[in-house]
């Protein structure tokens, strides 16, 4: 575009207040003769005269008329987006709604404390938690999502991340199961004791095939999944009442703010009988809102919580 200068926009807003070359050119810092070209490259931009001689006065035509209703907000708004963005943050006075991608999990034992922080720093802000069916970029791209909260699953190569906290994976079973019986505290299970009974698996996407399996294909064993469910606090509560057994992550054992979340479900734990790579589960966010105050803070926020619930001396 290269007949655009946005300062004609700047000249003819302040003509259009001021009413006057003179005091226009004196608003804007220029001579009364540069005002007077700038007049004049307005109106063969326009094809309208803009401002027309009543006496000693200049008056605005129908269409300048038009325009100061338009123009000052359009200025404003040209203005705002050609300058740095204002980093103040006023937490008393931000109303803004954030929509974050978890898990149930996460949201079952951490949501809660999340927002008790968040209301006590900034009691106007509202909290979305949207369900989380994959691993798509596409809602960070568009804007749909603000934060992601989960393991990394994503190729798209510009998405920002930030570990929140190490995770590992255990075995639960209700706290009277077969399994455990003659088990002294703290022992392994045996492989074979392992894969005698069915299991439930958590798994968002319906797949059945987790680390776990490809560690039993490697000993030539297969485990028997009667049972499928989106989240692994819908697996905890389904084994409390069955002889099934699922695998979860540690994490979701309970922390500080949502203590013995096992113990309340009536479960017992146990190591798995065979090594399974430990995990990171990350804050992921899109680029473009790096530099955004308001989701800095967020961002902040969910990792100090985070390595409250979950300081790495404690994962044991």
């Amino acid at each position: 575009m290269p007949d655009l200068d946005l300062n004609l926009l700047l000249a003819l807003d302040a003509l259009l207040a001021e009413r006057s070359v003179t005091r226009a050119a004196r608003r804007l810092g220029l001579s009364v003769s540069a005002m007077s070209r700038t007049l004049t490259r307005l109106r063969n931009a326009t094809g309208d005269r803009l401002l027309l001689q009543a006496g000693r006065e200049l008056v605005l035509t129908p269409y300048a008329e038009h325009l100061s209703q338009h123009v000052p907000l359009l200025t404003r708004e040209v203005q705002s987006v050609l300058r740095p963005p204002d980093q103040s943050l006023d937490l008393e006075t931000l109303a803004q709604r954030f929509t974050i991608r978890a898990s149930e999990d996460f949201i079952d034992l951490l949501a809660w404390a999340l927002i008790e922080r968040i209301r006590q720093a900034a009691p106007r802000v509202q909290l979305r938690f949207a369900p989380k069916p994959d691993w798509d970029a596409r809602p960070l791209r568009e804007g749909a999502i603000d934060l992601e909260i989960g393991t990394v699953q994503t190729e798209a190569p510009e998405i920002r991340t930030r570990g929140l906290f190490q995770d590992r994976y255990v075995g639960v079973c209700r706290r009277d199961h077969p399994i455990l019986r003659g088990v002294p505290r703290g022992a392994d299970i045996s492989l074979a004791r392992y894969v005698e009974f069915g299991h439930v698996v958590a798994s968002r996407t319906g797949r059945t095939t987790t680390p776990l399996d490809t560690a039993l294909e490697a000993q030539g064993l297969r485990r028997a999944v009667p049972v499928v469910v989106p989240a692994y606090t819908n697996a905890m509560r389904i084994v409390r009442h069955t002889d099934l057994l699922a695998v979860i992550p540690h994490s979701c054992l309970g922390n500080p703010f949502t203590p013995d979340y096992a113990e309340i479900n009536g479960l017992g734990t146990f190591a798995l009988p065979v090594p399974v790579p430990e995990f990171q589960v990350s804050a992921i966010w899109h680029p473009r809102l790096d530099k955004d105050p308001a989701q800095a803070w967020l961002r902040a926020q969910v990792l100090d919580l985070c390595q409250a619930a979950y300081p790495p001396q404690a994962r044991g």
